[in-house]
């Protein structure tokens, strides 16, 4: 970015570095699920993208996400869940973000979050339902979550 700036009568013209912040993420696995592999894998390919990630690690409480959020300004929060229980534990997580001060921030959610074989049109429904932004089926590759989150997030300010 350039501009102009006039000193003692003469216009000086600088060149201004960017200096805006980058976005931040905060990542990890909920509730009792210990799977970290697809979450190291997140957090590379994330960091790689640009973005600021703070990554939880695994047996996340939703308190936990919202807490490291709070913390550290962060602009969306990603979960992952493989074991099948990312609905029940995903369960009021909206909820508990709008209460602390975190409304309209971005929800995304992704790995096997349900138990047994469904739909995943059905899945996806119940979770934006439940007031998330994005659901991500199991297989998803990265570069699809962060293109997602560009939509969510290069806009807002």
């Amino acid at each position: 970015m350039f501009f102009a700036e006039e000193k003692f009568g003469i216009e000086v013209t600088k060149v201004m570095e960017s200096t805006k912040r980058k976005k931040v993420l905060i990542i990890g696995v909920i509730g009792a699920d210990v799977h970290a592999v697809g979450n190291k894998i997140l957090y590379h390919a994330f960091t790689e993208a640009g973005f600021d990630v703070v990554n939880l690690g695994v047996m996340v409480s939703q308190e936990e996400y919202i807490a490291a959020a709070i913390e550290a300004n962060a602009d969306a929060i990603v979960i992952s869940s493989l074991y099948g229980q990312g609905e029940l534990d995903c369960r009021g997580m909206r909820e508990k973000c709008d209460e602390a001060g975190l409304k309209g921030i971005p929800l995304l959610v992704g790995g096997n979050i349900v138990i047994g074989k469904q739909s995943f049109e059905d899945v996806e429904k119940r979770f934006r339902d439940m007031g998330f932004d994005r659901a991500f089926p199991p297989g998803t590759p990265p570069e699809e979550t962060i293109a997602a989150l560009h939509e969510l997030l290069d806009n807002k300010e």
